[in-house]
């Protein structure tokens, strides 16, 4: 299992024989191997850290996350080269008709919808509205059946809270964006580890927007984020606000059980699957992307 490790307040990280070293004022320096972290999250404005253990970590396709000054993730750094089938797979994405991707964002909406609605049934909350959605989409979601699918999911999920999705709205919006933001690194770390290029998407396009292909693809995980959160919503009000305590629920993002092919398994082996799966689909190797769902 791959190591999140959070930086909250100052440190020094460099590296020695392949290891992270940590120091601190007033404490012992702490060693981690660079290949058990996955991710790395500096929420502090007094970090120092070398060239060479950024490098390093990028070629353990390890995710370096940096956050802005409301300690909100802004900005990561990801590998440029992803497996010895790179090239091959670049070219397929590149080439790829107008019609595999809408049939790969048809299936992409599906998962989508189908983990929202598999959260609200473990919630007890009624879902049947999800799976006729889920029904309905067609090559491309020209209906929205997405936004629609939305629409419904956010106004039970939250029904507490009188809760509006909206980015920059009133929390828990605040703990979701937090989540995705990580989730998002995961997924671009997943990809590029695949062989695919971020860069190039199946839907979104975005001239501002470097990462297309993860907005593409975060869709099917983005319920392991909600079920997190709506957990720490409904266990104390008080979990509302981005605590130390929220920060350190939703940074064990990385570290879910999720289930695939009939197991439950850690979130980040899934996401290399579907991920994997993907690059195969572009390759025509395959015609259907597997996703993990929430539950059986």
């Amino acid at each position: 299992m791959k190591r999140t490790l959070y930086f909250g307040n100052p440190a020094h990280l460099s590296t020695r024989n392949e290891q992270l070293i940590i120091k601190r004022d007033n404490q012992i320096d702490t060693t981690i191997p660079i290949e058990d972290i996955g991710f790395v999250i500096l929420d502090h404005y007094d970090i120092l850290i070398t060239k060479t253990i950024l490098q390093k970590l990028t070629e353990n396709n390890s995710a370096v996350i940096i956050t802005n000054e409301k300690h909100m993730p802004s900005g990561w750094l990801m590998p440029l080269e992803g497996n010895t089938t790179q090239s091959k797979v670049f070219q397929a994405q590149c080439k790829a008709s107008d019609s595999l991707k809408k049939r790969l964002w048809k299936q992409i909406i599906q998962a989508k919808i189908q983990n929202q609605s598999k959260l609200l049934k473990t919630l007890d909350i009624a879902y049947s509205t999800m799976d006729n959605h889920v029904k309905k989409v067609k090559n491309g979601d020209p209906e929205n059946r997405e936004a629609q699918a939305a629409k419904y999911y956010w106004k039970h999920l939250f029904s507490p809270f009188n809760f509006k999705r909206e980015r920059f709205g009133g929390p828990p919006n605040n703990l979701l964006n937090y989540g995705y933001a990580i989730l998002r690194a995961m997924v671009g770390r997943a990809l590029v580890g695949s062989g695919l290029l971020p860069s190039i998407g199946l839907h979104h396009r975005s001239q501002y927007n470097p990462f297309p292909l993860a907005d593409d693809f975060i869709e099917p995980f983005r319920p392991f984020v909600d079920e997190v959160v709506v957990n720490l919503a409904l266990s104390d009000e008080n979990n509302l606000d981005l605590t130390k305590e929220t920060k350190r629920k939703l940074l064990e993002i990385p570290t879910l059980d999720v289930y695939l092919n009939n197991e439950f398994r850690p979130i980040m082996n899934a996401l290399s699957s579907s991920t994997a799966s993907l690059a195969r689909c572009f390759l025509l190797e395959e015609k259907e992307i597997i996703f993990p769902s929430i539950c059986p």
